[in-house]
């Protein structure tokens, strides 16, 4: 698989004496998820390699050498960046996204594939991400920015309602 390209944030402008003022619209992208290391864990001793095949690329698996909490943590990260997409699991494989560290060891988000194709279709120009466990949980919280239409709220709202309705939910 070829790197896609790893998304960071832009450099801060440099200001000197005046208000900075932004002409562009810039959506959020927000997703933020959370695992139980005992769920990897079991699912590692039920079906080894058929779960590193499908979730992880060889080089997020030669990276985390079976080291449980770290696999674990990378499966958070890819739901948190299917949320912040807008996706959910839906219409992406694992793979196309990818977590690796940078010399430092901060982890980097690389999209691949649809995935790469569903952040260009939003404009995804930025993304960081963060990742943590204790003992028992993984967390990641991924927040991207991406040019985008700003959305229209009170048309969302008023689409879900009539769906609702039309379903007699309401």
């Amino acid at each position: 698989m070829e790197p896609g390209p790893v998304y960071r944030s832009p450099p801060p402008p440099i200001v000197r004496g005046r208000e900075l003022r932004l002409t562009a619209t810039v959506e959020f992208a927000v997703g933020i998820d959370i695992i139980e290391i005992a769920r990897v864990r079991k699912v590692l001793e039920r079906h080894p390699q058929r779960f590193l095949d499908r979730v992880y690329t060889p080089e997020e698996v030669a990276f985390c050498r079976g080291r449980i909490a770290e696999l674990a943590a990378r499966f958070a990260a890819k739901e948190a960046v299917m949320k912040a997409l807008g996706t959910g699991a839906r219409g992406l494989a694992w793979r196309e996204i990818e977590i690796l560290p940078n010399r430092r060891g901060k982890p980097l988000v690389y999209l691949h594939g649809l995935a790469k194709k569903r952040g260009e279709t939003i404009g995804l120009r930025a993304v960081d991400i963060s990742l943590t466990h204790s003992h028992e949980f993984a967390i990641a919280a991924v927040v991207g920015a991406a040019d985008a239409d700003p959305v229209d709220r009170a048309e969302s709202r008023r689409r879900l309602v009539e769906w609702l309705r039309g379903r007699g939910r309401l």
